[in-house]
């Protein structure tokens, strides 16, 4: 008979690093009601995924985005083409107001 072995899962930190302005394309291709950046997001804002779940309050189009990478994290793994263990960085696709994110595993 197989033994289940509960894997501890861990919160993640979701931190907005940078929210970038692609004023240039959005002349060319945006409505005239879409903003330079990003609304919902303020950089410098953390939010904490409790057991792979959205944070309250998050963007649920970034969190389309980035939920594979916070579930790695979650679940302990690692990515090896990022220098610090337990982070990763991440971004919503939004190709007319992409916001970067910092993903970092709580111990």
């Amino acid at each position: 008979m197989s033994e289940h072995v509960k894997k501890k899962e861990y919160d993640v930190k979701i931190t907005v690093l940078r929210k970038v302005n692609t004023n240039d394309i959005l002349k060319e291709y945006g409505a005239s009601t879409v903003t330079a950046e990003c609304p919902t997001v303020k950089e410098g804002t953390t939010y904490i995924s409790t057991a792979g779940r959205i944070p309250d309050g998050f963007c649920g189009w970034a969190w389309a985005d980035i939920q594979r990478d916070i579930a790695v994290l979650a679940f302990g793994g690692d990515f090896p083409w990022i220098k610090e263990k337990g982070t990763m960085i991440s971004c919503c696709t939004d190709g007319l107001r992409p916001v970067i994110f910092k993903l970092e595993r709580v111990p």
